[in-house]
């Protein structure tokens, strides 16, 4: 039971931070340097459990495989390909709140703002 509770854990762990990429199309936060490890990591962790024939070490580790290079995938694309992946995907974008370190963003301003339709990171009109 453990190690079921581990492998849902650890394979759930990813799904969110993969559908707020598809939800946002924001990358911007991601470390493609540990996801390149992770991805890495799951793919040596599932040929070891392959060499073993080992279910329980295949299917968690595959799914966290497919996930974590997923999300590394999206981090890698140029944003009209990360767009064109989530429109396929029939998700429609969901913008945050503009804040620091927002990947350039819309602002959220009010039309009549000046600093409406500028790129929220756009310190001259901070």
């Amino acid at each position: 039971m453990l190690g079921i509770a581990a492998a849902v854990c650890s394979t759930a762990s990813f799904a969110p931070q993969a559908w707020r990429v598809i939800r946002t199309r924001d990358t911007e936060a991601i470390s493609k340097r540990m996801y390149l490890i992770t991805v890495i990591g799951f793919a040596l962790w599932t040929a070891y459990g392959a060499t073993l024939r080992q279910w329980p070490l295949i299917v968690p580790n595959a799914i966290c495989l497919g996930l974590s290079a997923f999300i590394l995938a999206m981090k890698i694309l140029p944003r009209r390909q990360v767009e064109q992946v989530a429109e396929t995907l029939g998700v429609e974008p969901e913008r945050e709140a503009a804040g620091p370190g927002d990947g350039g963003r819309l602002s959220p301003c009010p039309p009549s703002s000046p600093r409406a339709g500028r790129p929220a990171g756009d310190r001259a009109w901070r």
